[in-house]
């Protein structure tokens, strides 16, 4: 399927209810398996991958399923090693393609008993009863390694007989996800110290506590783009908390560069549109990699060069997405290139530059590659011109009610054929 999106003016005007944070959602849900006692979760994601969550979770059967969902298979990988009887954990084609060998390795030196069953390194993985669980309760981990892997580790910790010591090596990535990780648990009562590069938590038990699942800044970020393409804005999102966990909440500034306001009030933020926007735009992504798509857009979209950094763990997300980038934006004729590394600020970092101003004309087609945040970064592009989304029915993974919600702000979503 394919849908054809346009917009007659470029007003933007109504209310949005967003959606549950996936990410704090399947936090939440391993919290609460681990917990052993009941508590109320309000406002869960609506997501595939939180919905799926769920059913694994509660599910007695053998194989376990967790399609493309890697937030979902990673969670799951460490809370399995920590159970009784054997399961097989599997997943979608790419799925066996995206690593897992560094999660596998932590855990079995905590006493996780797990074989590969395809290719060393990658999913599926039959795990099995633990073998003396945790009583070593210090790992070394590349600190530079996906966050979903500490946090997995950093979940099951309070449930070891002896805690955990996790050292992380060298450059941190993506630290306001392990923040967030760790904030959690302090609310359900596991508290932690963090000195140096060394995490420690305490065994103990997770406390069972009502818990209000804060909307998601992600999702936010399209409304954001659709806010910088417009010519008037006053649109209100809701359920964001100000005071937020999620690293990708520092929209509401990098976003000042394109002209958008941001007007809080109690869980809700107002989006309106200043005249001027600033040429030059330059970020480092390492702690909010999910919103570099829906920059790198608008960027192209307003013709504002911009410098990027901190791109690293794009290529291993659900697709290659530096590659999807370039592919996608060249066909309204924006640029994403990698900067040749002598002229890196830093030597350590990789530099990527967004350049050309988007021409949209004759409907283009844009590819989503399984992801569904191809799907929705480009989607605010319609606000320029009529285009196409090849396979929309991705956005499910994380935010199954865009479309619907798009055309409540007088978006144009047809089928093309």
């Amino acid at each position: 399927m394919t849908y054809k999106l346009s917009k007659p003016d470029r007003h933007l005007i109504g209310d949005i209810h967003l959606d549950g944070s996936k990410s704090i959602s399947n936090r939440a849900l391993i919290i609460h398996a681990l917990c052993g006692d009941n508590f109320e979760i309000k406002n869960l994601s609506t997501s595939k991958d939180t919905q799926l969550m769920q059913q694994l979770l509660a599910s007695d059967a053998e194989v376990l399923d967790a399609g493309a969902a890697g937030t979902t298979f990673r969670f799951l990988t460490a809370y399995l090693a920590t159970q009784e009887g054997s399961r097989t954990l599997t997943g979608t084609e790419r799925m066996k393609q995206r690593p897992i060998r560094l999660l596998v390795d932590a855990l079995r030196k905590l006493g996780a008993n797990i074989e590969y069953l395809e290719n060393e390194g990658y999913p599926p993985l039959r795990i099995h009863s633990p073998n003396n669980f945790g009583t070593t309760n210090q790992l070394a981990i590349p600190a530079d390694t996906s966050s979903q892997y500490l946090s997995a580790l950093l979940m099951i910790a309070p449930t070891l007989p002896n805690g955990l010591k996790l050292e992380l090596v060298g450059n941190l990535v993506s630290r306001p996800y392990l923040e967030m990780t760790l904030r959690m648990m302090a609310y359900f009562g596991v508290g932690h110290s963090w000195e140096a590069n060394v995490i420690t938590v305490q065994p103990g038990k997770y406390q069972p506590k009502p818990f209000t699942v804060e909307a998601d800044w992600s999702a936010a970020s399209y409304y954001y783009a659709m806010a910088a393409f417009s010519d008037r804005c006053d649109l209100r999102l809701h359920g964001l908390f100000q005071e937020s966990i999620q690293g990708d909440s520092v929209l509401g500034d990098m976003m000042q560069t394109f002209g958008v306001e941001s007007l809080w009030g109690k869980n809700t933020v107002q989006l309106t549109k200043l005249a001027g926007v600033k040429p030059f735009f330059e970020w480092d992504f390492l702690p909010c990699p999910d919103v570099a798509q829906t920059l790198a857009v608008v960027c192209g979209g307003l013709g504002v060069h911009g410098l990027f950094s901190g791109l690293e763990t794009l290529r291993i997300k659900e697709t290659d997405r530096i590659a999807a980038l370039q592919n996608e934006l060249a066909k309204v004729q924006v640029f994403l290139s990698k900067l040749p590394d002598r002229f890196s600020k830093k030597p350590d970092k990789e530099f990527f530059m967004v350049e050309g101003k988007a021409v949209v004309e004759g409907s283009p087609l844009f590819h989503t590659y399984e992801d569904h945040r191809m799907a929705m970064a480009f989607a605010p592009l319609a606000m320029l011109g009529e285009i196409q989304v090849e396979h929309p029915q991705v956005v499910e993974k994380s935010y199954p009610a865009f479309w619907e919600d798009l055309k409540g702000l007088g978006f144009e979503v047809v089928p093309a054929n």
